[in-house]
């Protein structure tokens, strides 16, 4: 945890986060901004992606998003473009992440964000009133309350709007003004009744993939936005540096540093890496489990045993306890996840264990002692 104007805080957004880095890299870029930016492109590159020896930088920039250098660029691209940015992709491929490092790095705040959900209102997109300023003293711009994108506007900030989707198509149709107009009138005002962006503002949204069907963009809509679309993790290296990058910093958070030992990792990416194998040749959607089974779900695997081990166990992460973990993480319907688990575990996880032995013997023990409770 971190403090911020002297106050307490649970997670630090990446613009305080990496506070120093984004001060260093400003106070060495040499490079052309577009509009407001606080960092030139290939800067914002940089802080995304990390540095590289060719750069000679006096510090080592970290990498921070895993993936795809292609997408990374298109990305900064179409933020200093016109059109809006929509970054879609299944649960847990880093979307939210990779929006809150750009607003970050673009311009020095990523906290402009919209959730959408199915309750979601167009006020919450534009903005609401303050009811006892106007029964007070009427309507004007202080009794206004404007929505996290409409500051982001006034700012030239860079506005987020997690789960586009997720809205119903009345309420997504409101970005369109503001994605092509770059303003937002305020009708109930006689004067003073339009909100126009400054140079910088844009928009990222995020769409989860799984979501397609439910509230389809309209076709005006889509034309505002660049699509990049973010793929599932499937290098296994790659997913390795993610997990341990992500679980050291949410260990840092809860307040102390753990060794995860790799024979215990390579344990669990195999064992989600043949539950993505098994997945796909099922015939039904009866015989997958409802988990995307994502690099973020193996995340939440590895906190969630190494916070068990820390406080109720030895310490030390432990093969059995990172079974319980991963049942615990990927049983969402009963009896039906438990049932395809533990034919999984049986064919596969038996096999490996008989095989490769190790680590592999308790996390088989571990897994079959955790569904047997959930059985009874």
């Amino acid at each position: 945890m971190a403090k911020k104007n002297g106050t307490t805080i649970l997670r630090q957004p990446a613009e305080i986060k990496y506070k120093e880095e984004l001060e260093y890299l400003a106070s060495i870029d040499k490079g052309t901004k577009p509009f407001s930016w606080k960092l030139s492109p290939q800067i914002v590159r940089t802080f995304v992606l990390g540095s590289t020896p060719s750069q000679k930088l006096d510090r080592p920039i970290e990498q921070k998003w895993y993936g795809d250098t292609g997408i990374a660029e298109r990305a900064i691209v179409t933020l200093a473009s016109d059109r809006g940015l929509l970054l879609i992709g299944d649960p847990g491929t880093g979307k939210s992440w990779l929006a809150e490092l750009l607003a970050a790095a673009i311009t020095g705040n990523s906290t402009y964000v919209v959730q959408g959900t199915a309750g979601t209102t167009e006020d919450q997109i534009k903005y609401s009133w303050n009811i006892a300023m106007v029964i007070a003293a009427g309507q004007s711009r202080d009794s206004l309350i404007p929505s996290p994108l409409m500051t982001a506007m006034q700012v030239g900030g860079m506005g987020r709007f997690e789960e586009l989707t997720r809205c119903t198509s009345d309420v997504q149709d409101a970005l369109i003004s503001i994605l092509s107009e770059k303003y937002i009138s305020i009708p109930e005002l006689k004067a003073d009744n339009i909100a126009f962006a400054k140079p910088g503002f844009n928009i990222i949204g995020t769409a989860n993939s799984r979501d397609r069907g439910v509230n389809e963009l309209s076709s005006a809509l889509k034309r505002r936005f660049n699509f990049v679309h973010m793929p599932v993790v499937t290098n296994k290296k790659q997913e390795k540096e993610i997990i341990l990058f992500r679980t050291k910093e949410l260990m840092t958070r809860h307040g102390f540093e753990v060794d995860i030992p790799p024979t215990l990792l390579d344990v669990l990416l195999q064992t989600f890496a043949d539950l993505r194998e098994a997945s796909a040749a099922a015939s039904s959607s009866e015989q997958r489990l409802e988990s995307a089974l994502s690099t973020a779900e193996q995340i939440g695997v590895l906190e969630d045993a190494i916070l068990h081990s820390r406080y109720f166990g030895t310490t030390a992460l432990e093969a059995k306890t990172l079974a319980r973990s991963l049942i615990g993480t990927l049983v969402r319907r009963l009896p039906e996840d438990v049932s395809i688990l533990n034919k999984f575990w049986h064919a596969v996880v038996e096999k490996r264990s008989k095989e490769e032995k190790g680590e592999w013997e308790p996390f088989l023990e571990g897994g079959k002692e955790t569904m047997s409770s959930m059985k009874q």
